[in-house]
């Protein structure tokens, strides 16, 4: 079955999370992509670990699926020659190399647009490609703190508390991967590629959304607040008889419901607590009377009651808890893929469910170097040219 990208091919030049979380979801989406490494492999990634499953780290293995993987050393005349006959022949260039680097190596924009006009070019950096830090590394931790995400995350207890997943990573991932495709799209229409220009600043702060907005409406300076919601209460989660669970109580209706469920409907319609704008003033009155009777039954009972009517709540799972939660089976969440060295690996599965061209899962997380051989044969390179490379540690 044909991936609704078909017929595009990605070169991956990227190492870490944003990048190879990018192309792994245009991979799941059917479009061909190489993986470039230097000699040996030069994901910082495949060392990330434990865990390791057949030599190669969780880590590695949760971003890299549905790719081909080649080794070349950049640095030699040699190794860019061989990467400028791949984008003659490929629709994308991804790569997250420090400010500067791919200038230095005469494979800047300017250059790679010489050799294929149509190449779409995407440059994930940690600042951007201007303005005074536009030559620091960024990592998502540092992103977290410099983005002000660390300042609204945690509690006052707490203090300043990174999100438990490299969120800005992610976040990153997910602005390239749509980039790259309205590039994609307008090419159609051009007959050109262009340059795009991503940054783990700019993709983070792009994501604090209501937050950053609250800021710049009122000029009030967002706090920690925990698990608490700035703009909506009861929005957190409540102890109960037998653990805590969530609940999210968005609008008047469904705080009227909640509070029958609760057997304290007489305080629905009190002036205090009639509206959200109201609850939000007498919050700490609010969410005093819910913990008091929320601790009368366990997590299942509320979430029956809860549930039925039509009330957003839910069990704090651990991870496993939610791995084995009926609706993450049901959603097929967990893929299985063969492994040359690891047999049959587990891997988390798309979020993306296009009814006439579903992703797939049909190349395991490769090996450094794995497909060399093929990728370069496909390019025109006999066997002999090939063992040369190797020995001139080119590939």
């Amino acid at each position: 079955m044909c991936g609704a990208l078909e017929g595009i091919r990605v070169l991956d030049l990227s190492r870490v999370l944003a990048g190879p979380y990018c192309t792994m979801i245009l991979g799941d989406l059917g479009a061909e992509v190489i993986k470039v490494e230097g000699p040996g492999g030069s994901d910082d990634t495949r060392n990330w670990g434990p865990p390791y499953t057949g030599g190669e780290s969780a880590y590695y293995l949760c971003a890299n699926r549905n790719k081909r993987a080649i080794t070349l050393n950049l640095k030699t005349d040699e190794g860019k020659e061989v990467l400028k006959k791949l984008i003659a022949k490929s629709d994308v260039v991804l790569e997250n190399f420090k400010n500067g680097t791919m200038n230095k190596w005469g494979l800047d924009y300017e250059e790679l647009k010489k050799i294929n006009p149509q190449i779409v070019h995407c440059s994930i950096t940690g600042f951007g490609r201007n303005g005074p830090y536009n030559g620091f590394p960024g990592y998502d931790f540092i992103i977290q703190a410099m983005s002000g995400l660390m300042s609204i995350t945690g509690s006052e207890e707490s203090g300043p508390t990174k999100v438990g997943v490299a969120i800005s990573d992610i976040f990153t991932g997910l602005y390239s991967a749509i980039g790259i495709q309205a590039a994609l799209l307008e090419r159609n229409r051009s007959g050109l590629g262009q340059s795009i220009d991503i940054s783990l600043l700019d993709s983070q702060i792009s994501a604090l959304a209501n937050v950053a907005s609250n800021y710049l409406v009122s000029g009030n300076v967002p706090e920690r607040l925990g698990n608490e919601h700035p703009n909506i209460v009861p929005y957190q989660p409540f102890p109960t008889e037998d653990g805590q669970m969530a609940v999210a109580v968005g609008n008047d209706r469904q705080f009227g419901k909640f509070m029958e469920v609760l057997g304290l409907q007489e305080y629905a319609q009190e002036e205090r607590f009639a509206t959200n704008p109201q609850r939000l003033k007498n919050r700490e009155e609010l969410i005093q009377l819910i913990t008091e009777q929320m601790k009368t039954k366990t997590s299942r009972e509320w979430l029956e009651s809860l549930q039925k009517q039509g009330i957003p709540a839910g069990p704090i799972n651990t991870v496993k808890e939610m791995f084995e939660d009926p609706q993450v089976i049901a959603r097929e969440l967990v893929k299985e893929v063969a492994h040359p060295t690891a047999g049959k690996v587990k891997l988390v599965g798309s979020p993306l469910n296009l009814s006439r061209t579903p992703t797939e899962v049909t190349r395991h997380p490769p090996l450094a170097g794995e497909h060399t051989n093929e990728v370069l044969a496909e390019i025109g390179y006999t066997e002999s040219q090939i063992e040369e490379m190797k020995i001139q540690r080119v590939i």
